[in-house]
């Protein structure tokens, strides 16, 4: 695709207030394949006006409309999934597979679902003699990451449309290529104009002015935990609603009776999928001390099948590189043994990091705690069912995880106990119904399903 020279505001691409340009890098080969405006306050401000304006004609719309222009959005996200399958590659460095099965094709269903809910969803309720009315809450600003640059647009943006609610996105610096195909994808579907604006830029800029505007009445973020906390002091000094979807180290927890042969090999492959750059990522799998060598082993073999270049991506940028290969070294000097893998550099050209399993990784050291976000496991020994829940549970994170058992119900029972918003039992499949979203510091709200149109909505009761 062409990049635009322009931010879409008001239904319609204009020129950015400054000329300052980011760079799009792609990330296999270190080339610069586009520029992309780097908006200021003043570009954010228009955007927010656009999507003010058009608030109550979109929030007034009947929702069976929400729902067909969504799924007008759909039908076009599906018609150009080539084309974003083939930016999301040339941006973010995945192989061209996973970004036509997961990149391209996830946010069509994602958007799909919204566009049922919005038709079926209830805005009013009635309870004794009270009704109950639930409305859009106004403008929300979305600030997204580059790990899944189109499926956390379509996750923020198709649940406030539905809600009824006008959206102003700041995608991230890395990957607004996708960002921009969306915005042609909005026009193309025939949503009002500024129901949907698209202000590209940096995060400390751009980000800031959003997440401050006065007239912007709900924050959602997805990024780091550290970010978050920012944007999350800024919308509390403002008594401003804010969604949070921070970072994640998830336990992928392989209970005495479990196919260990499978449950490794699909953690594995959940790790390496995106290149680890998964905030759900399964980064810390535990095992019971009599099958640990079998499973490191296991792991050892899985882990050789994600060759860099070919199944495994390079990460997004030279600095989340050298990031994770700080990492793999600390884990050496923490007395980790590397049983796949390592520091140093797979190819000679592009950000790439070779897929490392850990062995003899104990809870307190750093690669055990910090989330790497990269193609790196840990693999950590459990003496007792007890101990496993204990290691599972001693993080400040609480985003996913998953449980492997010999049945359901023994995997249930643990996974009832973790300390985590989403666990996946005996390798259970993803559905874009299912709520998404952590406990302790891996955020505020749910993502996806009628619990992520939710978030988008305010109540008010009248009392008969």
């Amino acid at each position: 695709m062409k990049a635009h020279d322009g931010m879409y505001i008001g239904g319609a691409w204009r020129p950015a207030a400054g000329t300052d340009t980011i760079a799009v890098v792609n990330p296999a080969d270190e080339q610069v394949i586009a520029h992309v405006p780097a908006g200021t306050a003043e570009d954010v401000d228009a955007a927010v006006r656009a999507a003010r304006a058009a608030f109550p004609g979109w929030a007034a719309t009947p929702p069976a409309g929400r729902a067909a222009r969504i799924g007008a959005l759909r039908d076009v996200l599906a018609a150009r999934a080539d084309e974003i399958a083939e930016t999301v590659t040339a941006e973010l460095g995945a192989p061209l597979k996973l970004s036509q099965t997961v990149h391209a094709g996830l946010p069509v269903m994602v958007a799909g679902s919204y566009a049922e809910l919005a038709a079926s969803y209830a805005f009013e309720e009635r309870h004794g003699n009270s009704t109950v009315f639930l409305e859009p809450v106004g403008v929300v600003g979305a600030i997204t990451p580059w790990n899944y640059p189109l499926h956390q647009i379509v996750a923020k943006v198709a649940p406030a449309l539905a809600a009824g609610c006008t959206v102003v996105l700041k995608p991230a610096e890395d990957t607004p290529l996708t960002a921009q195909l969306f915005a042609e994808a909005v026009e193309e579907a025939g949503l009002p104009a500024g129901v949907f604006n698209l202000v590209t830029g940096l995060g400390p800029v751009a980000g800031q002015a959003l997440a401050e505007h006065e007239d912007v009445d709900l924050v959602s973020f997805t990024g780091s935990t550290a970010v978050g906390r920012r944007i999350g002091a800024l919308a509390g000094g403002a008594v401003k609603r804010v969604a949070l979807e921070l970072g994640g180290k998830s336990a992928n927890v392989i209970l005495p009776g479990a196919d260990l042969a499978k449950a490794v090999s699909v953690g594995v492959a959940n790790v390496m999928s995106n290149s680890g750059q998964t905030c759900s990522a399964w980064t810390r799998m535990l095992v019971d001390a009599d099958r640990y060598e079998e499973a490191v082993a296991l792991a050892a073999e899985a882990v050789a099948k994600y060759v860099p270049g070919e199944r495994v991506g390079p990460l997004v940028n030279a600095r989340q590189r050298a990031r994770v290969r700080g990492y793999i070294e600390r884990g050496i000097e923490e007395g980790a043994r590397v049983v796949a893998g390592g520091p140093e550099a797979p190819l000679p050209t592009g950000y790439y990091v070779s897929p490392t399993v850990f062995a003899d990784v104990t809870p307190e050291m750093t690669i055990a705690r910090e989330e790497i976000f990269g193609p790196v496991v840990s693999i950590l020994k459990y003496e007792d069912e007890a101990d496993a829940l204990r290691i599972a549970n001693d993080t400040v994170y609480g985003l996913a995880g998953a449980v492997w058992a010999a049945d359901d119900a023994e995997a249930v029972a643990f996974a009832r106990r973790m300390d985590t918003g989403q666990v996946d039992i005996n390798g259970g499949r993803f559905n874009p119904l299912a709520p998404f979203g952590g406990y302790k510091q891996s955020g505020v709200g749910r993502e996806l399903g009628a619990h992520g149109l939710a978030e988008y909505l305010q109540t008010k009761s009248l009392q008969f």
